[in-house]
């Protein structure tokens, strides 16, 4: 049998805008898919989602290569919080 490769691990960030001002919204970038929101609320987004980027690289990692309290870690210094008691709070 040929050697199985075992596939690339991928990760991605999807940002979800819930409040609207009737416009549609979606930004895609290197590892990030924004939709929706108000024009203030996807600029938030954005700018955050280009902030992690920053960061990761950085540092250079990857998001699929930082774990989970690294990833927390720079969520944190880009302003987003946690839901207290999500899920995954628990590992």
């Amino acid at each position: 049998m040929a050697n199985a490769k075992k596939p690339k691990r991928k990760a991605a960030l999807l940002g979800v805008g819930l409040d609207t001002d009737g416009h549609k919204r979606i930004t895609q970038g290197d590892n990030f898919m924004l939709v929706g929101g108000s024009q203030e609320t996807h600029e938030q987004m954005t700018e955050k989602a280009l902030k992690i980027n920053e960061k990761l690289k950085a540092r250079g990692k990857q998001l699929e290569t930082v774990s989970r309290e690294e990833f927390d870690d720079i969520a944190h210094e880009v302003g987003l919080k946690k839901v207290p008691g999500h899920k995954s709070d628990e590992h």
